[in-house]
């Protein structure tokens, strides 16, 4: 049913929409107790995802995600499930409600957002990427070591630190921005060098598990091959941009899988994924799904990328528009976006 669903949604033709829209989903950070609640409650299609969710991985996906009542949300085993299943959800009531559906010439993700943006290319079904999000979570967080902090710093500063103290390169989410990994002493010992090097310059710490996207996930990156393989990839209806190489997926299943396998263990490249977008002439992102703040109702919450997504266009000319889909009021919002 919702293969098919999403089949439609990418039937509309362009001259309808008269926008590049590129559909965006966030990663790991943008989960929260509550997630998705909103349009459970009023949407009978959400509960059928929900539930279609719970039977794929034989836990009660709801009561996980609105409840979370043995505080397992922020495990990475079950953040990746419970994202993938947001996005999905709001991306489900978008098309629901907007009469003529913005029609994506591209989608991408953030690290675990890039198995959402598959799912929207007709790539990978709804029920295979969670089996995957569900596996890759699990051996990130099994076989994950060490910690993570964003930079205030441009690539080439950055890794000299990162090298210096035994670090990796995890993520460069703006040309100002650049994450690093490793274990939590070496970071330690990082963060009073940078302090010293450059002392208007900051590391922010991140909760996560591990080192996502380092060398301390080549182990998880290897048992995970075995759930790639398990799993066949259709054709893609649109294209998706790659975290590991900053361009596009190749219309190819075995090498989808490849970058994906990558992806776990270098860096997410999304300074290329968003040079990558707007040289593909795209003038509006939409952002589907998660949500961050300090309020604890998904109508406090704002979106994930927003911030940055908005930093990487600001020089763009034209500049794209963006756009927030994250919660009932955001969704219906876009729903009722007119082209410009």
């Amino acid at each position: 049913m919702l293969a098919a669903a999403l089949q439609q949604f990418v039937s509309y033709d362009m001259s309808e929409t008269q926008q590049r829209a590129i559909f965006i989903f966030p990663g790991q950070g943008s989960q929260y107790p509550g997630i998705g609640s909103d349009l459970y409650r009023e949407f009978e299609s959400v509960r059928r995802l929900y539930q279609q969710a719970s039977d794929v991985l034989g836990y009660d996906m709801a009561k996980l995600s609105f409840e979370d009542p043995d505080g397992q949300i922020n495990l990475t085993r079950y953040t990746q499930p419970v994202l993938v299943t947001h996005h999905i959800a709001c991306l489900t009531v978008y098309q629901e409600l907007a009469g003529h559906p913005l029609q994506p010439v591209a989608a991408g993700g953030h690290s675990l957002g890039e198995y959402s943006a598959l799912v929207v290319a007709g790539a990978l079904s709804f029920e295979d990427a969670l089996m995957l999000v569900a596996r890759r979570g699990e051996l990130m967080g099994e076989h994950g070591e060490g910690e993570m902090a964003a930079l205030t710093l441009d690539l080439d500063a950055a890794r000299p630190l990162a090298d210096k103290h035994f670090c990796g390169i995890a993520g460069l989410n703006l040309p100002d921005q650049t994450v690093v990994g490793g274990a939590g002493t070496d970071l330690d010992k990082l963060e009073l060098a940078l302090t010293e090097l450059h002392p208007k310059k900051r590391a922010i710490r991140l909760k996560t598990e591990g080192a996502f996207h380092t060398y301390y996930m080549v182990t998880a990156a290897r048992l995970f091959r075995d759930a790639l393989n398990k799993v066949s990839f259709n054709p893609l209806s649109i294209q998706v941009l790659s975290n590991y190489t900053g361009g596009f997926h190749a219309d190819d299943g075995e090498t989808i899988k490849s970058r994906l396998f990558f992806q776990l263990f270098h860096p997410v490249n999304w300074v290329g994924c968003m040079e990558t977008a707007l040289n593909h002439g795209t003038d509006l992102f939409v952002e589907f799904g998660g949500g961050i703040g300090r309020g604890e109702s998904p109508a406090e919450k704002h979106p994930n990328l927003e911030g940055i997504i908005k930093k990487f266009i600001r020089r763009a000319k034209p500049r794209p528009g963006y756009l927030p889909a994250i919660n009932t009021q955001s969704i219906k919002e876009a729903a009722n976006h007119q082209p410009e």
